[in-house]
This record gives structure tokens, C-alpha cells and sequence, in this order.
């Protein structure tokens, strides 16, 4: 009987060695020290703050208006425009019948000194091989794009003259947008001086089956040349 209690107690006693000396760590952020659960924690708030402002700020900017965003307008404005913008064309009474092209190109000054101006590349063109031949498509570019070029035309009359504040803020965003693109995929030598834009806009064809005419001719709208 006292062998077999021994033997038992034996069992039950925890090995001996370095791994019975490290103390078991609780998961998580509460297994890190203190000072780190801190930081941790303060990360987190600072994430969940940003958020809920962000979400606070495009429900104001889609809400009908209301005295919040009315007392609000400006402070608004300056965090939706240009990059977080929203529009409800999709579910428009009138869907765009259009299709609108933007098109881009450089003067390049080579490093022997000449002024090259490059044709003109259709970047939209250049977004819709992109998402055609992905497994994994994203319309980020394409839609960025595009409402680059809308936010441009809808502060800007047909003589290219800003009508509005937000006049120099597209331009602006548009030049900076087109330059992203030349640079990411130019792999050429020489630096950009200046930039033209344009937009190529033809006319959806009617069905076979209808008898309304369309007129599918393509008409550009060309901007002045930016100075890089």
C-alpha cells in the first residue's frame, strides 16, 4: 500500500527542468506587460475613433440635410472631397448613356536636353484590360478615375473656368492622379514637365432591335497643359 502511494505521488509531481520554471502566458493583449497593454489599448480607441468619425462624417454627407450638417458643411466637405466622394448614379432615374474615355499625355525633357510630347494613352482603356484579365478584378483605379473626371467636370464649365472653391482642389487631384498613373508604368527615360489631359466620349449604340439613332461619334474635350 505505502509503494503504491509513493508510486503515485511520483506520478503526480510535476517534471523537473527548465520547462516547469517558465510560467504559463495568457493569450492575447493581456498576455503582453503592462506598458504594452497600454499602448495596445490606446491603438485600439484611437482605431475605433477614427472609424466611427470617418462613418459619422459620410453619414452626414449622404444624410438629407439636416442642422448638423448645415452647421457642419465645411468641415464636411473638407474630409469627403475628393478621395471618399459618394453618388448614387447607379440608382439615377437617368443612368449614364455614355461612354468617357480619360485619356493622358506627357512633354518629357530627355537627358539631352529635347522636348518630346508622347501620344495619347487611354488609361480607362488601360483599367478595363486590368480588371478583364484578373481573377481577383478590383475597380479601385477605375473608379478613382472616374470620379477624378467627374469631380473635375462638375466644378468646372465648359471653357475649363472653376465655377465653385472646389475648382483648384480637382485639378489638383486629377493632375496628381494622372501623374501617378505616367510614373507607375513609364519606364522611360527623361522627366515629365508637363501633362495634358482629355476625355473621349462616345454615345452608348442603340440595340439592333430598336429604331431610335444614335450618334456614336467620339468627341474629346481637351484641358490646358499642366506644368508638372
Amino acid at each position: 500500500m505505502e509503494a503504491n502511494e509513493r508510486g503515485a505521488a511520483e506520478t503526480a509531481a510535476p517534471p523537473a527542468g527548465p520547462a516547469a520554471a517558465l510560467p504559463s502566458r495568457e493569450p492575447g493583449i493581456a498576455g503582453l506587460s503592462a506598458p504594452y497593454r497600454v499602448l495596445a489599448a490606446l491603438a485600439v480607441a484611437v482605431t475605433a475613433l477614427a472609424v466611427c468619425g470617418h462613418l459619422a462624417m459620410v453619414f452626414l454627407h449622404v444624410a438629407p440635410a439636416n442642422t448638423v450638417s448645415k452647421r457642419h458643411a465645411e468641415a464636411i466637405d473638407d474630409w469627403i472631397y475628393p478621395e471618399f466622394e459618394q453618388n448614387w448614379k447607379l440608382f439615377a432615374p437617368n443612368p449614364l448613356q455614355q461612354n468617357i474615355a480619360v485619356e493622358v499625355r506627357a512633354e518629357v525633357r530627355t537627358p539631352g536636353g529635347e522636348l518630346v510630347t508622347g501620344p495619347w494613352r487611354d488609361l480607362s482603356a488601360e483599367d478595363g484590360a486590368a480588371i478583364r484579365h484578373s481573377l481577383l478584378p478590383s475597380h479601385t483605379r477605375q473608379n478613382e478615375l472616374r470620379r477624378a473626371w467627374d469631380f473635375y467636370t462638375g466644378s468646372h464649365d465648359d471653357d475649363n473656368r472653376a465655377n465653385g472653391e472646389r475648382g483648384e482642389l480637382s485639378e489638383q487631384y486629377l493632375k496628381r492622379m494622372a501623374l501617378g498613373r505616367l510614373a507607375s508604368r513609364d519606364g522611360g527615360d527623361g522627366t515629365v514637365v508637363r501633362i495634358q489631359v482629355r476625355s473621349a466620349t462616345r454615345a452608348v449604340a442603340a440595340p439592333p432591335w430598336s429604331d431610335e439613332k444614335t450618334d456614336t461619334q467620339t468627341y474629346y474635350r481637351e484641358l490646358p497643359w499642366w506644368t508638372v
